[in-house]
């Protein structure tokens, strides 16, 4: 997995303890999204998946989420839209959005960081990969835990 973050660091797999943290796994394609929501769920994270980005807004304002993983090619709203309209309410502004694509030109992570990205994550992501990126920006440079 190549990732792209202003603290651009490697580190292990994640934790043993998730401490209860609440994710949002945006992903349209079926079998990416049960195999991303096991992976996640298997580290003790609680995971709400949706499919589409209409539905992500939805989820987000219903619910706080602690981090958020975010496909770009969804139907009707790509992520990034749904990434700069989520970064410009005030209950998601700071929640960490961990963006997700096999989209890996260099215009594409920049759209990705300009629209809000706290990192933009290339696939195919190894199950240990996806579990270090969210264990660093649920304990990242801002402080979220």
């Amino acid at each position: 997995m190549k990732e792209h973050s202003p603290s651009d660091t490697t580190s292990g797999p994640a934790p043993d303890a998730s401490g209860g943290a609440r994710i949002l796994l945006v992903e349209d394609d079926p079998d990416s999204l049960a195999l991303m929501g096991q992976i996640v769920e298997g580290a003790g994270y609680e995971v709400t998946r949706v499919a589409t980005g209409f539905q992500a807004l939805a989820k987000a304002k219903a619910s706080r989420y602690d981090l958020v993983l975010l496909d770009v090619m969804l139907p009707g709203v790509d992520g990034f839209e749904v990434c700069h309209r989520l970064r410009r309410e005030p209950t998601t502004s700071e929640v960490p959005i961990l963006l997700i694509s096999a989209k890996g030109r260099d215009e594409d992570v920049e759209t990705g960081m300009r629209v809000g990205a706290t990192a933009y994550l290339l696939k195919p992501i190894s199950r240990i990969d996806l579990l270090a990126a969210i264990q660093q920006h649920l304990v990242g440079p801002k402080g979220i835990a």
